[in-house]
């Protein structure tokens, strides 16, 4: 197995690819500009932005290729491994990167929010395609934070350059939404077998041996980041994977109350609740009615 390098400074990065550090939280990579480096798996102690300048069929992760040709723009957080097993032989990168510190957001509205932009939990082959135009936006914003940098740290340094990171971040948010809906019937097909798993989750016995189904649950036997796939089902549907869940729940509960023969104790265990009082909170939250008081007005 290869060995993952651990760099937790932005510097050791830039020395790593032969790239001049500016600043000591932050850093924007040209690697056209950088030298040729091999292969390696790292493990980066700093939010990292890339942006690959080449044809995305040519990169792969995982099981998976990308299937667009513009660009692509992959998002880790700190702690994230990223890279590909050494083969031994030294290529050139191509494309553009954001390197920066948590340490640089602190005290910042950014910094409070960054748990907002989701996408830095997708995994790398839930990345984001871009056109041809997306992909001018986000080099300029590159381009006006290396500019920013060049000039030199004052007070007004952070300001500045967070404020450039925060709009490059919604430009991706607003980008990845558009992807979104220009694919539709990926996302469409997603969501039947979303339905699909959760009907035959309740069908089998898997609601006694492991409980309710969790978002993460259905996320991974979709192949599927959790935040990915809660973004995904909440553009496609506007309600949350949670919510299916508990709407697919109490469809199921409904159909089970009717049978007589079984207690509402029961039929909660039979729905993978641990206690039987929560599913009647839930069922009355939902309903309007308790599971028992359901019953009795279908049977009248």
């Amino acid at each position: 197995m290869d060995e993952i390098i651990k760099m937790d400074h932005i510097c050791q990065y830039n020395d790593r690819v032969g790239n001049e550090t500016l600043h000591p939280l932050v850093s924007v990579v040209d690697f056209s500009k950088c030298k040729s480096i091999r292969h390696s798996r790292q493990m980066l102690g700093f939010y990292t932005i890339f942006l690959k300048e080449v044809k995305c069929g040519d990169i792969h992760y995982g099981r998976q290729y990308y299937d667009y040709q513009e660009g692509t723009m992959v998002f880790l957080a700190p702690g994230q491994v990223v890279g590909f097993v050494d083969n031994g032989k030294p290529f050139q990168p191509k494309g553009w990167g954001l390197l920066f510190h948590p340490d640089f957001l602190r005290g910042t509205s950014l910094g409070r929010n960054i748990k907002n932009y989701n996408f830095f939990s997708y995994e790398s082959n839930e990345a984001l395609h871009l056109s041809e135009q997306e992909r001018g936006v986000i080099i300029e914003c590159f381009h006006n934070i290396q500019t920013e940098l060049q000039r030199g740290i004052d007070k007004h340094s952070q300001t500045i350059i967070v404020a450039n990171i925060e709009l490059l971040l919604n430009y991706c948010m607003r980008f990845y939404d558009r992807q979104f809906i220009t694919r539709s019937n990926v996302n469409k097909d997603i969501l039947s077998r979303f339905e699909n798993l959760l009907h035959n989750y309740f069908l089998s016995d898997k609601p006694q041996d492991i409980g309710l189904p969790s978002v993460q649950y259905c996320a991974e036997k979709l192949n599927l980041s959790p935040n990915y796939f809660g973004d995904l089902i909440k553009k496609e549907t506007g309600k949350s994977p949670q919510e299916h869940i508990q709407l697919k729940l109490i469809e199921t509960a409904k159909e089970k109350v009717f049978d007589t023969s079984k207690s509402i104790s029961e039929i909660a265990y039979e729905l993978g609740f641990k206690y039987p009082q929560h599913f009647t909170r839930l069922f009355k939250k939902c309903v309007g009615y308790s599971p028992n008081e359901y019953r009795q007005n279908s049977i009248n």
